[in-house]
């Protein structure tokens, strides 16, 4: 799999799925997928707490997180905050 910008492709994917790059990594998602579906994927549940989401370059608080629907072709970056140094 090369870089991130190689292996984005288009929006609608096949069999009601969108195309979206989560973390550099092209994800099919299923259509209505939103940004806390994301997030239960990647962290679990209890797993938002420290948690920062970025679609296309701008944060989503996290009170719409259930409100931002993805439609495919986004780049979503979830970051986050680890203690210690």
């Amino acid at each position: 799999m090369g870089p991130p910008s190689e292996t984005r492709v288009g929006a609608q994917g096949d069999g009601g799925t969108v195309t979206v790059v989560v973390n550099g990594q092209t994800r099919q998602l299923p259509v209505g997928v939103t940004v806390a579906d994301v997030v239960r994927a990647l962290a679990g549940d209890e797993g938002a707490r420290g948690v920062a989401v970025a679609v296309d370059g701008e944060v989503v608080p996290r009170g719409r997180w259930d409100d931002v629907a993805l439609a495919g072709g986004e780049r979503i970056e979830v970051v986050r905050a680890v203690q210690g140094g």
